[in-house]
């Protein structure tokens, strides 16, 4: 999911000194960089008074190489990293062959075909019915439909989200990987297609039967099994990174064309089951597919209501990034919007910056191809939206005590309202390349202020750090709970792997969309 951020247009005139009970962990020398001191860092229940303050570089001289806030860096390469939980077959099995998402996505797979198989053994093709069949195809896939809702996914994140922090931290952890219930969307997608090709067979059985079923009932078996065998074609997760542009046209596009030659089947169903004295109204009214298709038509057409074009103010913070502000909609933290130029064939997803108090909110779109270079070229000042701000990874932060927040690049978009809104104790580790000259002052100064231990580190300066042992040296220091991370799917991958195999809970976006 791309990320995006935004902040406050209030100026920042610098950060008070705080006073606080802390004590000092031995750690290496901390580093001075461009006026900005390392401090040490704190633990709760100590008493020891010190004295901390955050500066900022305001001599006009190079930009900030590196802010430095809280924990000290300095020699964490040579840290030694844990041995890893559990042996190599198990914790690769469990982390990344058997992720949640696919677990999700077996569990409805597997209890699909094990009564489909079921049906197969004792009935055979000749003992099942049409009409059965009929009814399980459009029960998967109002399911598959219905877990791509907006409603629906921000219904599952704040009941999943509402346990409290007293909770033991195996429950929360299970909980706050609710982000993954795209896998119930793909297998009941799957499974709904697998029951069709059962229903296509035994239809056309009963056809050259005579018995009950038609041919306009058969016509639009056939057509809508070849648009969902296309839209699983390109939904596979490796021809959706090397064209998803297509694999986005032909959800949207097959999708759309399937749900109308649904209700073409569906009520030429109905009526070939139709029985004497009875109008097709009257059956269709007492037939469950007829509702189940009428919901899922609803649950499509619900977020193209709420299709406008609404006025945007821009600001290029940079030639990578441009900060885009929106006053149509307030937000709260962990919410996702989408925007678009063409709203028939390309939309783009961005977290949203809400400032707590301020009305709207904002989206920082960074240079990743055509659309965001276009966006950042040419400025806009009227973008499409559709639906309602949706919830992401980054909603589960409030289940945990104390959490460490990951960012890279413009991955602090969607880390940012989270530490405006202050929910839980959290500390910062960001790193980007040259980050005033790319993100502003702004940005760093309300992320500073908001979070006087954050740690951004300038890769353009210092290299690429290593983030496992840089993660694992913050999650020790700050006697972390959890993790959330927000990068680029290789490294949000490698980081969520390298915490959960030492048996801390890591969260990260999936790709599953």
């Amino acid at each position: 999911m791309p990320s995006d951020s935004g902040v406050s247009d209030v100026v920042r005139e610098g950060h008070p000194s705080t006073r606080s009970s802390t004590t000092t962990i031995a750690l290496p020398p901390p580093a001075q960089v461009h006026g900005v001191l390392s401090l040490p860092y704190k633990l709760e229940g100590v008493s020891q008074n010190v004295s901390t303050a955050t500066s900022s570089i305001s001599d006009g001289e190079s930009d900030l190489d590196l802010e430095k806030t809280g924990m000290s860096w300095q020699g964490y390469l040579d840290d030694e990293l844990p041995e890893k939980t559990q042996g190599h077959w198990v914790r690769n099995l469990r982390f990344q062959v058997f992720s949640l998402y696919r677990r999700l996505f077996g569990i409805v797979f597997v209890t699909n075909m094990a009564v489909f198989i079921a049906t197969c053994v004792q009935g055979g093709v000749e003992g099942a019915d049409a009409q059965f069949l009929g009814k399980v195809a459009i029960a998967n896939i109002f399911v598959a439909i219905l877990m791509r809702q907006d409603y629906v996914i921000n219904a599952f994140f704040t009941v999943a989200c509402a346990a409290p922090q007293s909770w033991p931290l195996w429950i929360r952890r299970i909980l706050a990987r609710v982000y993954a219930i795209g896998g119930i969307h793909s297998g009941c997608g799957v499974s709904g297609t697998v029951w069709l090709i059962l229903f296509a067979a035994q239809a056309t059985r009963q056809f050259l039967r005579k018995d009950h079923i038609t041919v306009p009932t058969l016509v639009f078996t056939y057509l809508i099994l070849a648009l969902l065998v296309g839209i699983l074609v390109f939904a596979h997760p490796k021809m959706r990174v090397r064209r998803h542009d297509t694999f986005e046209a032909t959800h949207r596009f097959l999708g759309w064309t399937a749900i109308a030659l649904v209700w073409c089947l569906i009520m030429f169903l109905i009526n070939d089951y139709r029985g004497d004295g009875q109008t097709l109204g009257q059956a269709a009214v007492r037939s469950p597919p007829f509702w189940l298709v009428l919901i899922m038509t609803c649950s499509i057409i619900l977020p193209w209501l709420r299709l406008r074009q609404v006025p945007v103010r821009s600001e290029v913070l940079s030639n990578h990034c441009v900060r885009l502000h929106f006053d149509y909609v307030d937000t709260f933290p962990g919410h996702f919007t989408r925007m678009s130029v063409s709203p028939l064939t390309e939309w783009h997803s961005f977290a949203t910056i809400s400032i707590p108090g301020q009305k709207g909110y904002s989206a920082v779109v960074s240079r990743a191809g055509d659309w965001t270079s276009d966006r950042i070229a040419n400025p806009p000042t009227k973008l499409w939206v559709r639906g309602v701000p949706c919830y992401g990874v980054v909603r589960v932060t409030p289940l945990f005590r104390r959490v460490l927040l990951v960012a890279t690049g413009s991955g602090i978009g969607p880390i940012a309202p989270v530490l405006f809104a202050k929910k839980t104790q959290l500390q910062l580790l960001w790193t980007a390349p040259a980050v005033r000259k790319t993100f502003g002052d702004k940005l760093v100064d309300s992320l500073i202020e908001a979070n006087p231990t954050a740690v951004i580190y300038d890769t353009r300066e210092h290299g690429k750090p290593d983030m496992v042992k840089l993660t694992y040296r913050m999650v020790r220091e700050f006697n972390a709970e959890a993790v959330v991370i927000i990068s680029n799917e290789p490294l949000t991958k490698k980081v969520v792997y390298g915490m959960m195999s030492r048996g801390i809970p890591a969260f990260g976006a999936i790709w599953d969309s």
